[in-house]
C-alpha cells in the first residue's frame, strides 16, 4: 500500500531543498562579493565591516546547507556564474576596478537588495515552519546588511 503522506513529504522536501539551495547560491555570491569589496576599498573600517558581513553570510549559508542535509538533500557548494545575483556582483567588480569606495558601496547595496528579494521569493513558498523561521531570520540579517551599507555610503 502506498503511503500518500510519504509521497507528499518527499515532494515537499524536494521543493524545500530547491528553495534552500537557491538561497545558498545567493549567500555564496554575497560572500564572494563582500570579500571582493573588502579587498578593494581603501577605508580600513569599511574593509572590516565587509569582512564581518561576509563571515555572517557564510554562517547563514552553512545553516541553510545543514537544513538541506537534514531534509536528505545535497547542498549547493558554490555560487553560480549565471543569474541576477552574479550579475550584481559583476557590477561590483566593475566598480572595484575603478577603485571607487562609493561605487563599491553602491554595488554592495544592490547585491543585498537582490538577496532580500531572493529571501522574499523563498518566503512565498510553502515551507516547513522551522525552515520558514530560519529564512525569516536570515532575511532580517540581509536587511541589516543593506542598512549598514547604506549608512556607510551616506558617511562617504
Amino acid at each position: 500500500m502506498i503511503n500518500t503522506q510519504s509521497i507528499i513529504d518527499m515532494t515537499t522536501n524536494k521543493e524545500t531543498i530547491s528553495v534552500l539551495n537557491s538561497l545558498i547560491e545567493t549567500c555564496n555570491n554575497g560572500v564572494q562579493g563582500f570579500r571582493t569589496a573588502a579587498d578593494s576599498v581603501t577605508d580600513p573600517r569599511v574593509k572590516t565591516v565587509f569582512l564581518t558581513r561576509a563571515a555572517e553570510i557564510e554562517k547563514a549559508s552553512e545553516e541553510l546547507a545543514a537544513e538541506v542535509r537534514n531534509l536528505g538533500g545535497a547542498p549547493q557548494k558554490s555560487g553560480t556564474v549565471a543569474g541576477a545575483v552574479h550579475r550584481s556582483w559583476l557590477d561590483l567588480k566593475a566598480a572595484v576596478t575603478g577603485g571607487d569606495d562609493e561605487g563599491i558601496l553602491t554595488e554592495c547595496a544592490r547585491g543585498e537588495d537582490h538577496a532580500i528579494k531572493a529571501y522574499d521569493s523563498a518566503l512565498k513558498k510553502n515551507l516547513p515552519a522551522q525552515t520558514r523561521a530560519m529564512i525569516e531570520r536570515q532575511r532580517s540579517g540581509a536587511t541589516t546588511n543593506l542598512d549598514i551599507v547604506r549608512q556607510m555610503k551616506k558617511a562617504t
